[in-house]
C-alpha cells in the first residue's frame, strides 16, 4: 500500500489488522501520535486523514491506501511551530503533554473548518479529546487566540 504521511509517500506491506496508529508509531517511527485508550474514546491518537480529524486507533492502515495523513510531526515540517502550537505554549495548554498532540490536531481541524465561532463551539468540537490534567480553559484560550489571528473569532 502507498500512504502519504506528512508530505512523503511511503510504501508499506502490513498485516490487514494493523491500525493507522500502530503504523505511524511502530512502522514509521512517528511517536508524536499517542496511544491512550486504544478504543477511540480519549482522542490522544487524533491525526488528520485527508484533512479530517480521525482517531487513528480505530482506523485500519489498509483504509489509508492513497490517502494523505498528517500527524503532529507534519504540522510544522520546516521546523517552525504552527501558530496553534505557539499559542498552546503561551497559554500553558500542554500541562503533562500526553494529550497535546491529539488536542492540537483536533484544533487544527476545527480552525480549518471555521468552527471556532465561540468558546462554547470550541468546547463542543473539542469534546472528543480528553485531558486528564484539566487544561481545558488553557486549550480553549489557545484555540481562541489562533482563531482571532485567522480572523475567525470575533
Amino acid at each position: 500500500m502507498d500512504v502519504h504521511v506528512n508530505g512523503q509517500t511511503r510504501r508499506l506491506e502490513l498485516d490487514g489488522q494493523v491500525t493507522l496508529l500502530d503504523m505511524l508509531r511502530d512502522h514509521l517511527g512517528l511517536p508524536g501520535t499517542k496511544k491512550g485508550c486504544d478504543q477511540g474514546a480519549c482522542g490522544a491518537c487524533t491525526v488528520l486523514l485527508d484533512g479530517k480529524r480521525v482517531v487513528s486507533c480505530l482506523i485500519l492502515a489498509a483504509q489509508c491506501d492513497g490517502k494523505q495523513v498528517t500527524t503532529i510531526e507534519g504540522l510544522a515540517p520546516e521546523g517552525e511551530l504552527h501558530p496553534l502550537q505557539e499559542a498552546f505554549i503561551r497559554h500553558d495548554g500542554f500541562q503533562c503533554g500526553f494529550c497535546t498532540a491529539g488536542q492540537i490536531m483536533s484544533a487544527v481541524a476545527l480552525l480549518d473548518e471555521k468552527r471556532a465561532g465561540s468558546d462554547a463551539e470550541i468546547g463542543e468540537f473539542m469534546s472528543g479529546n480528553l485531558c486528564r490534567c484539566g487544561a481545558y480553559p488553557n486549550i480553549v484560550a489557545a484555540i481562541r487566540e489562533t482563531a482571532r489571528q485567522d480572523g475567525e473569532l470575533r
